[in-house]
Order: structure tokens, then C-alpha cells, then sequence
């Protein structure tokens, strides 16, 4: 089983196991989704970020003692990966560099669409010359503001700017826009290579699993 650390304080269901429904869709795994108390607009900026490490750290671990053989912090910032890492005995997968490494394994010139003033440091350091630009959506400043249609909307022009701006590919640095689908959006509509941080992370974290079910098979 895969634990899945949602970085945003959701008590629907629904919005809870999107990000777990996508990588046991795409890699047959099972998922345990947690998200962590007391932040309902996710982590926008270094203060949110810093209050919610601790969280993070005690969710992973609450999840390892359940049962779970990798964790992914589904978050494009990776945050608290260092801390959770040195907390936990199992592999711990972040959203943004998966993503990120997904993408210099295409090699193209690649457009970051994200939701903060900037684009998340782990990412932008691993892209390094690859990324060409970086666009928020129009009115978009934290998750909940995607969850709407014209947050959605605003995704999609914000996509299209960056295809015109000569990206060959787009990847997330949210990953509020894996949780209302818009990568199957971009890819229908505006025929655009889209890399998603969560289906990402599932790639990675779907690799450490297996080798973990063999290793206990053996």
C-alpha cells in the first residue's frame, strides 16, 4: 500500500482520495489518503509551509505504522520530505521532483503552470534551462481556488500562454490541478504533452513498491 499526505485540510471524501484513485488507476496499487488538521487553503507560501512540516512528519508516521510500504507527499513543493524522510523507515516520494525528473527525462522545453508568485524551488532547480516559463492562473492564489469552474478555466488559458511562449511540455506545480483533472483537460483540448506531479509520483512510488513486495516474496 501506498500512503498518499494530502498538504490540505479536506473533509469530503472525494477530494481526499482523488490523488490515491489516480495512481492505483494508472499503476494498480491500493492507497491510504490522509490529509493533514488545520489547513484548509493547503500550503501557499513559506509560512504555511513551515506550520505544516511538523504535520506532515507525524502524518507519514501515522501512515508507515499502518501499514504503509512508500509515501508520497503530494505536494509540488515536497514539503518536509528531509524531516519525514528521517523520521520513517520507507521510501518518501515528493510530488514537485518527481515531476520535475519526468520532464528532464523528455528533455523538451517545458512550461511550469503553478498556483504561488513563484515556481517551487525543487522544481525550478531541477529544471534548470529546460523551463522556458511559469504562469499562474488568473485569480488563483491557493488549492480551493481551483476547485471551481473558472478556476479550471483560468487553468486552461493559463496553459495555453504557455505553449505559445514555445513549450513543448507542461508540468504541474500543483497539484490542486491533478485533483480537478485538468491534465486530461489540456491533453484533449489543446493537445498539449502534460506532466502530472501525481500521476508522477505514482510512477516513482509504484517502482519502490514492487521492489518492496519482491523483497518480502523472497
Amino acid at each position: 500500500m501506498i500512503g498518499v499526505i494530502r498538504v490540505f485540510t479536506t473533509g469530503d471524501p472525494e477530494i481526499l482520495n482523488q490523488h490515491g484513485r489516480i495512481i492505483t488507476k494508472h499503476y494498480g496499487i491500493q492507497t491510504m489518503n490522509k490529509c493533514i488538521p488545520d489547513q484548509p487553503l493547503g500550503i501557499f507560501n513559506d509560512e504555511t509551509e513551515e506550520i505544516a512540516i511538523p504535520k506532515i512528519v507525524e502524518l507519514g508516521k501515522e501512515l508507515e505504522r499502518n501499514g504503509s510500504q512508500v509515501l508520497v507527499i503530494s505536494c509540488a513543493a515536497d514539503p518536509g520530505i528531509k524531516e519525514l524522510r528521517q523520521a520513517v523507515a520507507i521510501p518518501v516520494i515528493g510530488a514537485g521532483s518527481s515531476a520535475a525528473l519526468a520532464a528532464l527525462a523528455i528533455g523538451e522545453p517545458v512550461g511550469v503552470l503553478g498556483i504561488s508568485d513563484s515556481v517551487p524551488k525543487v522544481v525550478e532547480n531541477l529544471l534548470g534551462d529546460l523551463m522556458i516559463g511559469y504562469a499562474r492562473p488568473e485569480g488563483v492564489t491557493n488549492t480551493t481556488d481551483l476547485l471551481t469552474p473558472s478556476g479550471r478555466e483560468k487553468g486552461v488559458q493559463a496553459a495555453r500562454l504557455l505553449m505559445e511562449q514555445g513549450a513543448k511540455a507542461i508540468v504541474f506545480a500543483c497539484t490542486g490541478f491533478s485533483t480537478i483533472g485538468l491534465a486530461d483537460v489540456l491533453r484533449k483540448e489543446i493537445n498539449a504533452v502534460v506532466i502530472d506531479p501525481v500521476e508522477a509520483e505514482g510512477m516513482f512510488a509504484s517502482l519502490f513498491y514492487k521492489q518492496a513486495a519482491k523483497a518480502v516474496q523472497n
